[in-house]
């Protein structure tokens, strides 16, 4: 073995053990870190946020839901809760025959809520339809007007287009018929006079179309739409439906039966009570003998406008630009029996709002 050979195992070894080392730091060595993304980030939040926003939405209308199904479950519950109530009453031979005359009366104080309200709402169409015929009957004059105007410019303008081509015809002769030395003399001159004439005809075929068109734009036009009903016409409305609501009152006042279909629009059933089975049957033909001698009364159209006008006298408004009166002020029930003798008692109709006459008024 040469001398060398201590110094040759040293150096193999440092070799050996810098190749461990290297391949341990290899093999220990973490993964490269990825670039950073910042779009991509970006673009996560913002997804993040619109979820965010998404299922606090969804939150609110389940809750909204929970709450409308606790509502109707509420509404169902008192509707049984009625039913029930209605049952035992029905099934009580001491109260079957108050339901009977309760629902009867109901059903009366419906029927005069819907004459009322078929009343005004055909007064309230008759008086539109009138005024707006009036403004219709005004326009088509205007129109009619506007076109006569119209028509008789158009008829002085022919005129004139016809005078000015007549004198253009004339002129243009007199030129064609011209000799030599004339028309080296005057031709000039009467070539202008030719031209001009020209155009003056073609300005007045011009205006004579404009005239036509204006006449094509005034048969085209369409008539003001429908403005309403102003404050006097809207008061005058109201005071025929506080006559037609005192009629109905004077119609049914009698042994308090108008007192009683009001009472049975504001209680319950069972809240009354109309007596015995005798009392019952009583009320119960009280009721319909009255509506058939309502039905065969003949007709009251001048009576309600005797009573419109008394009402009339008497109303007040709390500011100029009310229809409907203070209810104190027309509180006054004016019976005219045929020969116009007047006789008054007292009933705040609108006060206390009878017949449902409050959603009824013109506004």
């Amino acid at each position: 073995m040469s001398d060398n050979a201590p110094r040759e195992r040293a150096l193999h070894l440092d070799y050996v053990k810098r190749l461990a080392l290297t391949s341990i730091t290899t093999i220990f060595k973490g993964e490269p870190e990825p670039a950073e993304e910042p779009d991509k980030l970006v673009d996560l939040f913002r997804n993040r946020i619109e979820l965010k926003k998404e299922f606090a939405a969804l939150r609110d209308e389940k809750y909204e839901l929970q709450d409308r199904i606790k509502a109707h479950c509420g509404a169902t519950e008192r509707v049984q809760q009625k039913l029930n109530h209605i049952e035992a009453l029905l099934l009580d031979p001491e109260w079957v025959h108050n339901v009977v005359v309760f629902y009867q009366l109901r059903r009366l104080a419906a029927h005069c809520e819907g004459r009322l309200e078929r009343f005004a709402e055909q007064l309230k169409q008759q008086r539109e339809q009138r005024v707006h015929s009036r403004v219709l009957v005004s326009w088509n004059k205007e129109k009619t007007k506007l076109m006569e105007r119209v028509t008789a410019r158009i008829g002085e303008h022919r005129m004139r287009v016809q005078t000015l081509e007549d004198q253009l015809q004339a002129q243009r002769h007199k030129l064609q018929t011209m000799g030599g030395i004339a028309k080296m003399l005057h031709g000039r001159s009467q070539e202008t006079s030719v031209d001009q004439l020209e155009a003056s005809v073609a300005a007045a075929q011009g205006r004579e179309r404009e005239l036509l068109q204006k006449l094509e734009d005034t048969e085209k036009l369409e008539p003001p739409p429908h403005q309403g009903l102003d404050i006097t016409a809207k008061r005058s409305i109201n005071f025929m439906i506080l006559a037609f609501a005192q009629q109905l009152y004077l119609d049914y006042v009698e042994d308090d039966l108008v007192a009683l279909a009001k009472e049975s629009r504001e209680k319950s059933v069972g809240a009354v009570n109309y007596g015995s089975k005798a009392d019952c049957d009583d009320l119960l033909e009280l009721i319909t003998r009255r509506k058939e001698e309502i039905e065969q009364a003949g007709d009251f159209a001048d009576v309600l406008q005797a009573r419109a006008k008394k009402i009339a006298e008497f109303a007040q408004f709390r500011h100029d630009d009310d229809a409907v009166p203070v209810p104190a002020t027309v509180a006054t029930i004016f019976e005219i029996d045929k020969n116009g003798v007047i006789r008054t008692s007292d009933a705040n109709l609108l006060g206390e709002n009878y017949f449902s006459i409050a959603k009824v008024m013109s506004r």
